[in-house]
């Protein structure tokens, strides 16, 4: 199911993976791939591409999702000498690849761009054994994109940040599976701070870590008069 926000088509395809279109044909993806979710997929349509972090650096589903003149955008701290599953930086890939950081505002082509932190608490629910956060500062980000006056922000896998409750944007996609990002409840407490105009979640259900009860999220974000829907994973 494609689900139509003013002028943008949102597809989430499993995973992290979202898929934007805006009326006038720019297409965006955000952190294509993983654990199969692109399997069955090869449209190799995307204008622009971004990355968040290392989890989510997934060479063949960039391939999958990107034409030829895409323009790539990978965060700083992603390094393939530090991923066992990949072997291929991102400047290798046949493609324009940008680096960006934490916190910069920018302009590609028609579509405005921001980056937001993405990290773990130390002193939060979302460590290791050993009080390590699971996503340490530093190493990813989130996501802002506006297409054809729509802003769109994914903010990758990461606690609610300060930073993120003074955003003003049309669609929240927040991770609402827990274990190593912010959950459902989380997620809806910053859905009601920031009152976006549309709530569609994604990054849960894909293995067991990340099940939850995305009906009862829908039901407390609704509650609290913010509208928001679900869409099932396309692939």
């Amino acid at each position: 199911m494609t689900v139509r926000f003013d002028s943008v088509l949102i597809d989430w395809l499993g995973y992290a993976t979202v898929r934007l279109e805006g009326e006038t044909g720019a297409v965006v993806y955000m952190d294509p791939g993983r654990y199969g979710v692109l399997d069955d997929y090869d449209e190799r349509d995307g204008d622009l591409v971004l990355v968040t972090h290392g989890d989510h650096y997934d060479p063949d589903g960039i391939r999958r999702v990107a034409h030829e003149d895409a323009i790539v955008v990978v965060h700083e701290a992603v390094d393939a000498d530090e991923i066992d599953r990949v072997d291929e930086q991102p400047e290798e890939l046949p493609y324009e690849v940008e680096r960006v950081r934490e916190d910069q505002s920018f302009v590609l082509g028609p579509l405005d761009l921001f980056t937001t932190p993405a990290y773990n608490e130390p002193d939060g629910p979302y460590t290791d054994d050993d009080g390590v956060p699971y996503h340490p500062k530093g190493e990813g980000c989130g996501f802002g994109v506006t297409i054809d006056g729509v802003c769109a922000f994914w903010p990758g896998d990461s606690d609610v940040l300060p930073a993120h409750e003074e955003l003003a944007i049309d669609c929240l996609l927040p991770p609402i599976g827990g274990a190593f990002t912010m959950d459902r409840h989380d997620a809806a407490d910053l859905a009601d701070t920031i009152r976006p105009g549309l709530v569609l979640p994604i990054h849960y259900n894909t293995f067991a870590a990340l099940e939850t009860d995305e009906d009862a999220f829908v039901v407390d974000v609704a509650h609290r008069g913010v509208p928001v829907v679900l869409e099932t994973p396309t692939q």
